[in-house]
């Protein structure tokens, strides 16, 4: 008897949470109704109230209409409306979760609220050009890493690429990595793991989205974080996680993208005046492809203006794309 009471009231619960907001308070006959109808209870009128004061005690908060007629309603939930459409908002446009877990996450987010409120939930956002990842297993992978963060131990996985054809095939013929991991990486929309790598004795990076599978966490203790290793300064200098060089690049800019450059290095980079029409920022980055790719992007209103190596690796790379136009 004690047991089916106690049994009683999570139900209780269960269906203010379900079935009432304040635009659908529930009397105390319709929960004697949905209490015998999804849950085989039969209850007293009497008991109703008493149940409702226990959760109440407990913290649910439970507004009471006295009217011709009692009724109920849950007041306060620990997410309101807009919380939760900001939630399935975030995970609409998310790149890092699959269509199939989207769908599933957006289903428990509206549990958050009354079926009612749910309904309203329906988001009608358009993200131009959001492609959603295939790897089902990233939940488990990301898993997976922050207890080897937590354990301080190595991991080891597979990685995959893409061939000419669009087939996933195994990097390196099947090679299996190994690195102490320090940090999970969220740029540009993507999950990234950083961590040391005994094989290239450095700091490296990988899209945690093409690790094939769980990675397995060794009974290895990580190799410590290095004593001049800086987070922030590691993620500035490399442009979109692409690895390359480092190197302090000087560079002329045109004073109409000085909104492009803080939203990439932050309001505390250093800027100084070049002319009436620009301006010079140094600043170390990753000399790499996607860096010079970066600043072809801007049609000639970014210039390196040195290192000299830096500059003639960009002429080359110019040089080589208008050849192949030329082929």
């Amino acid at each position: 008897m004690e047991n089916s009471a106690k049994i009683r009231i999570l139900y209780l619960m269960e269906i203010l949470n379900r079935f009432s907001d304040e635009d659908h308070p529930l009397s105390t006959s319709q929960i004697i109704q949905k209490l015998e109808d999804l849950y085989g209870i039969t209850v007293h009128r009497t008991t109703v109230p008493k149940d409702i004061s226990i959760l109440q005690s407990y913290g649910v908060d439970i507004i009471i209409i006295t009217s011709t007629q009692t009724k109920y309603y849950v007041g306060k939930r620990k997410f309101e409306e807009p919380e939760l459409k900001l939630l399935i908002d975030a995970i609409e446009a998310s790149k890092f979760i699959t269509a199939e877990k989207s769908e599933v996450l957006i289903s428990k987010i509206k549990e958050l609220t009354s079926e009612y409120k749910a309904q309203t939930l329906k988001r009608n956002m358009y993200v131009t050009n959001r492609i959603k990842p295939e790897n089902e297993q990233i939940y488990y992978i990301v898993d997976a890493i922050n207890e080897a963060i937590n354990r301080s131990q190595k991991i080891s996985f597979q990685y995959y690429e893409y061939t000419g054809l669009k087939k996933k095939v195994l990097r390196n013929n099947g090679e299996v990595y190994s690195i102490s991991p320090y940090h999970l990486v969220w740029n540009g929309d993507f999950y990234y793991v950083i961590g040391f790598s005994n094989k290239h004795s450095k700091i490296v990076s990988f899209r945690v989205d093409r690790i094939a599978t769980t990675p397995k966490i060794l009974n290895i203790v990580a190799d410590p974080v290095p004593s001049d290793f800086d987070l922030a300064k590691y993620t500035k200098e490399v442009f979109s996680m692409y690895d390359g060089k480092s190197v302090l690049v000087d560079l002329k800019c045109d004073n109409s993208l000085m909104k492009v450059i803080i939203d990439r290095f932050g309001e505390d980079v250093t800027v100084l005046a070049y002319d009436m029409t620009s301006f010079r920022l140094k600043i170390e980055v990753s000399a790499s492809p996607t860096f010079y790719g970066w600043i072809f992007g801007f049609g000639g209103k970014v210039q390196i203006l040195g290192p000299k190596q830096i500059r003639d690796e960009y002429a080359m790379m110019v040089s080589s794309a208008q050849a192949n136009l030329e082929e």
